[in-house]
């Protein structure tokens, strides 16, 4: 049998941590430790080396976007971030995001909401829907010519890789792309696969902000430069 899924809890108000503790228990999940700052996050992902961390942002000491670029910069490839905030705001969100966060959600989110989007997340898919991602891309994202030049090797992906990546960047789901390329979704699935391993990225959220920020794309769905 598969080793059961792991997690790391880092918030600094501990009936938080309890009660997110016994919500996931309670799924089979396994809490392999907590964090009351971000600096103590860090220090438990490099001890317990978990699926998913359930990060908090304003915590004391170290914030939670701080706590999220050391642990994903710290070589812990298998690790995935999931923001949980209550503070619902955008700014927030795009900065977790390009710090290498795979998803968000708020605090009050409803425990079958919670176990779905660890699992979602632990899986390698984004937990914010691509359209939201998108919204947010386009008011914070700017043009980086350092990541641009960083990302030339756009120019190993294939013509098709390039169209996919292009339309995922506008907030398709692998069902739209599919049909809008009419590919069958295994199809779209390995070239979204592909692309994410080429360019060296997490997931399809780290790839719509590149999409940005190289210009492949401009706000607004438009083609930018290649």
């Amino acid at each position: 049998m598969s080793r059961p899924l792991r997690a790391v809890i880092a918030d600094d108000q501990a009936l938080v941590r309890t009660g997110f503790r016994m919500i996931l228990a309670a799924d089979g999940i396994e809490v392999t430790a907590e964090a009351a700052n971000g600096a103590e996050a860090v220090t438990a992902v490099r001890r317990t080396r978990p699926d998913v961390v359930l990060m908090d942002i304003r915590m004391p000491q170290m914030d939670g976007i701080e706590a999220t670029r050391r642990i994903l910069a710290d070589g812990a490839d298998e690790t995935r971030v999931l923001i949980l905030t209550t503070y619902d705001l955008d700014h927030y969100v795009y900065t977790a995001l390009t710090a290498g966060a795979s998803g968000f959600l708020l605090k009050d989110v409803t425990p079958e909401h919670l176990v779905t989007a660890v699992r979602l997340v632990r899986s390698g898919d984004a937990l914010l829907a691509p359209t939201i991602t998108r919204r947010l891309v386009e008011r914070f994202a700017r043009r980086d010519d350092a990541k641009a030049a960083l990302h030339r090797d756009l120019s190993e992906l294939t013509p098709r890789e390039l169209e996919v990546l292009r339309l995922l960047a506008t907030g398709l789901s692998n069902a739209e792309l599919a049909e809008r390329l009419t590919l069958s979704p295994t199809t779209v699935k390995t070239h979204v696969a592909r692309i994410l391993s080429k360019l060296g990225l997490r997931d399809r959220v780290q790839a719509v902000v590149l999409a940005y920020e190289t210009g492949l794309i401009s706000p607004g769905g438009g083609a930018g430069r290649e």
